[in-house]
């Protein structure tokens, strides 16, 4: 990594969590993530869900269908976990290469959840075959019971799933996904080598207010909830200790910026277009550059087992403004017409 007062230059980062859709879609979104990253970690609810072998290979294909000629990228697939599945699918899919990891969703935790798993006792099995070969899971850590405050979901998800998880399969590889609350920052820091985390640019640059405050912002609803500023702190004051178990997951999420700006809009905030300035935005500002290159470019990677990444990306301090729109207006991206004091080096 070199940093200097006009230039920062970091080996090729890695999304460790991004949502590419399908369809006309994908074909939208895929450049703003494999323009700047050398891989990412897919994730797989779509509306017909990735829960097996041949559906992983025929989506990967779909992906490196329309990727533009002059990037390169990997996209990194992962497997829907459901009540059912059986272990055989997961491990013959890990040991091939086709998965690297596997996603955990509570049933109706999030967009296109409702395949997914209603009771963690139901997949134990499963669990203990993915201790078993090294496979790590990816959790969305939030319960989906409804007198349970939104606010709270997280931390209780803590409580009663996870913590009791991890005394179960104590090497079970686990990777609590866009974390967003003190509790969960916590956690993490208290861990071990088998749990780690990805942490989202809205989650450390905004809060609640800035969701709620002067008007309803729909482009800032997203899944987890944005938290309180104590929440958005803890997870400052974790990105700023280097730990080497938090690595870079943005959760983009586009959606069509009619099922955003509706009465009942979807979670999910398009960050790929400029999802490294915003971090590098925020670690600027808590004078944590030292550890930049780290929670993109290395940390991910170490922790999942893979090489590190060969090339380099460069970030000058230049202002930039973030479109309002892109995609023929179809969709808002995060950050829409703010001005930024970094840009990506042309």
């Amino acid at each position: 990594m070199s940093i200097e007062p006009q230039r920062i230059i970091i080996r090729c980062p890695d999304d460790w969590h991004v949502h590419l859709r399908d369809g006309s879609l994908l074909r939208k979104v895929l450049p703003y993530t494999s323009s700047i990253n050398s891989r990412a970690m897919v994730m797989p609810n779509l509306s017909s869900p990735i829960t097996n072998i041949n559906a992983a290979i025929a989506y990967r294909d779909r992906i490196l269908s329309v990727l533009p000629i002059n990037h390169v990228f990997t996209p990194l697939m992962t497997c829907y976990l459901t009540d059912t599945l059986n272990p055989n699918e997961i491990e013959s899919g890990y040991h091939n290469n086709i998965f690297t990891a596997a996603k955990l969703y509570p049933a109706n935790v999030t967009t296109n959840s409702n395949n997914g798993v209603t009771n963690i006792n139901l997949i134990f099995n499963i669990l203990e075959r993915m201790q078993k070969i090294g496979m790590p899971i990816l959790i969305h850590s939030e319960v989906t019971d409804s007198y349970v405050d939104i606010f709270d979901r997280e931390a209780r998800f803590i409580d009663t799933v996870l913590e009791p998880l991890r005394r179960q399969f104590s090497e079970l590889k686990i990777v609590m996904e866009h974390i967003s609350t003190k509790e969960a920052a916590e956690y993490i820091t208290s861990g071990n080598e088998f749990l780690g985390a990805t942490i989202t640019p809205h989650h450390l640059m905004f809060n609640r207010n800035d969701m709620l405050v002067n008007g309803l912002h729909p482009h800032l609803y997203c899944s987890p909830v944005l938290k309180s500023n104590i929440h958005q702190k803890a997870l400052h004051k974790l990105i700023a200790s280097g730990n080497n178990r938090i690595f870079l997951g943005t959760d983009t999420a586009p959606h069509p910026r009619h099922l955003k700006e509706t009465s009942c809009g979807q979670p999910g905030i398009f960050s790929a277009p400029i999802s490294l300035l915003a971090y590098i935005t925020v670690f600027n500002e808590l004078n944590a550059l030292q550890h930049f290159e780290k929670f993109c470019s290395e940390n991910g990677p170490n922790f999942y087992g893979l090489p590190l990444n060969q090339g380099t990306l460069t970030i000058v301090r230049r202002s930039y403004q973030v479109k309002n729109t892109l995609a023929n207006n179809t969709l808002v991206p995060f950050l829409a017409g703010k001005i930024l004091e970094w840009c990506f080096d042309t």
